[in-house]
């Protein structure tokens, strides 16, 4: 089966990146939400993508129209999936809201629709039954900032039908991303099993006391030679979605520094609305986070 016409569910900061980066790249595609007002906080998503990729990759601006032009909106689950070769999941990180998301549209997509979550904590397997088609579905995980981070991991699980994780590796490729194939399922996959040690490392010499903000990333930056240190990293993965992830550990664990972290994060950040980039205020604020400023590093 070719794929042609792709539903991307979630209008978040990474829904919309998938959604525009699969259109750019010639599908047709229908972005999915709950209310007409996130899908209108989407549209102003995309012409933000589109002077990006002006400034950052040369794009010509009548292409950058065009993929916009073939993203359709909605907020009907079954018009969504009426057409639908294969589908992207972006919604939150929550183990019983894809399952109960699943359920529903198991009954509403097409057999021929292939299934896949970009869920960066959950394992396909977890709420395979619940799509309806354990055989075609798996795990497509982009990283964040699509543009400059190109990276999907594909991942299956014991009940993927090997040629469906091929064609899905394939269609990775296609829209621009570098394809990782993962063979075995793995909590975090690559990425986040590489990334969440570091993020959980800095947070605790904060929580602890050990060092101020600036002086962890400035560690980590000057060090290393990289452009972002931890602190500045979970700022810009937004920390409702480390909650999610730390919320998850502490639940599955039952481990008393999980909840520790869990409840440090919720007084200090969630409760405040400290949420990072998105909120303007995280670890640092935004925009001209002290990060970027030429003399951080001396």
């Amino acid at each position: 089966m070719k794929i042609n016409n792709v539903t991307v569910f979630g209008s978040g900061v990474l829904g919309a990146q998938i959604a525009f980066q699969t259109a750019y790249h010639g599908y047709d595609v229908t972005l999915f939400d709950i209310n007409e007002e996130l899908l209108k906080n989407a549209k102003l998503k995309f012409e933000q993508f589109k002077a990006l990729c002006q400034q950052d990759i040369n794009a010509n601006l009548a292409d950058l129209d065009a993929a916009v032009s073939r993203i359709s909106f909605t907020t009907d689950l079954a018009e969504s999936v009426k057409d639908a070769d294969l589908t992207i999941e972006a919604i939150p990180e929550s183990i019983q809201i894809k399952k109960d998301f699943y359920t529903r549209l198991s009954g509403l997509a097409p057999a021929k629709t292939i299934f896949c979550t970009n869920s960066s904590t959950f394992l396909p397997s977890q709420f395979a039954a619940e799509t309806g088609r354990p055989q075609r579905f798996l795990a497509l995980h982009f990283a964040t900032n699509l543009l400059k981070n190109n990276l999907a991991e594909i991942m299956g699980h014991g009940g993927t039908d090997p040629e469906i994780f091929d064609q899905i590796v394939q269609f990775a490729k296609s829209i621009g991303m570098v394809a990782i194939p993962i063979y075995k399922e793995q909590p975090g996959y690559i990425t986040n099993t590489l990334l969440i040690p570091l993020l959980i490392a800095g947070f605790d010499l904060y929580r602890n006391g050990v060092a101020d903000v600036a002086s962890i990333d400035k560690t980590w930056m000057k060090s290393l030679g990289v452009d972002l240190g931890p602190m500045a990293m979970l700022d810009f993965v937004g920390m409702n979605t480390a909650y999610n992830v730390v919320t998850s550990l502490a639940e599955s664990t039952g481990d008393q520094v999980w909840k520790q972290r869990q409840q440090f994060m919720k007084e200090n950040f969630i409760d405040k609305n400290k949420l990072g980039i998105a909120t303007g205020e995280g670890f640092y604020s935004y925009p001209n986070p002290a990060y970027q400023d030429a003399d951080f590093l001396k």
